[in-house]
């Protein structure tokens, strides 16, 4: 798996933060743009996550769109052209149908899976390789719904140390993933202070990052939960990703001003 992938999943699964209130924490319309650096001052790329409404076999659903592209010099060396789609329940946030179409300095990925609860399997299709499979699964969410799914969580009670744990499903495999709570910050960002939870996801070490606990991500501290900083060590330099413009939040932007 290359290394922009593996970054981009665990920046989906660390972008979350959980709140299992009866307000919903997002809604149709919300769009989020980050900017991405790269050991701190060279320009990387841009990311945008879409949250939009679709109807699927009938049934209305969620339909996420997540971008990613390289931009400048970092370009010409290694050009990453990235899109995620996921179809889920408005109501479970069960994902029914997740698609991933990528291009990342050569390396391409053009899939499909669909999901189906009665008979707890997926299917795959690889386009590229135009090969079928199919697979067994539990409660599972795709690599986009994850974040949606766990934005509805209660991190209230949580404690520094603690640890959430959530499997999700990429190429045919199951992988488990936690978060550790590192703390409660206040952090200055472009818009003001804004209160935050501190999260660590545990990754593998070797392949990409420097070691197994290299990540740490930030999250309001709020009725949206959305991530406004990360910051990862790679085996070669460092990722920095910040929230850059928002739109159509489901709720007020709590930001403190002096």
């Amino acid at each position: 798996m290359k290394k922009r992938t593996l970054l981009f999943i665990a920046i989906c699964l660390t972008l979350s933060s959980f709140s299992q209130e009866k307000t919903t924490v997002f809604k149709k319309g919300e769009w989020l743009r980050f900017k991405m650096s790269y050991s701190g001052f060279l320009k990387a790329g841009n990311a945008t996550l879409t949250v939009k409404e679709d109807t699927l076999n009938g049934k209305e659903v969620f339909h996420v769109v997540g971008k990613g592209w390289t931009t400048g010099i970092i370009k010409w060396f290694f050009k990453v052209d990235d899109t995620y789609q996921s179809y889920f329940d408005k109501t479970t946030l069960k994902p029914y149908l997740f698609k991933r179409n990528i291009y990342e300095g050569g390396y391409r990925i053009n899939r499909e899976v669909q999901f189906n609860y009665t008979t707890n399997t997926a299917l795959v299709k690889d386009f590229k390789l135009n090969t079928t499979n199919t697979v067994s699964i539990g409660n599972i969410q795709d690599m986009m719904s994850s974040f949606y799914y766990l934005r509805n969580h209660d991190a209230s009670q949580l404690k520094d140390g603690d640890e959430i744990a959530l499997d999700m499903f990429l190429d045919s495999q199951i992988y488990p993933f936690k978060l550790r709570l590192l703390g409660r910050e206040t952090l200055k960002t472009r818009f003001g202070k804004i209160k935050t939870l501190r999260f660590r996801p545990l990754v593998q070490a070797g392949r990409v990052f420097k070691e197994n606990e290299s990540v740490t991500i930030w999250i309001t501290e709020d009725s949206n939960k959305i991530p406004i900083k990360l910051v990862a060590k790679l085996a070669v330099g460092s990722l920095r990703a910040e929230l850059d413009a928002y739109k159509g939040l489901a709720n007020s932007f709590e930001i403190i001003y002096d």
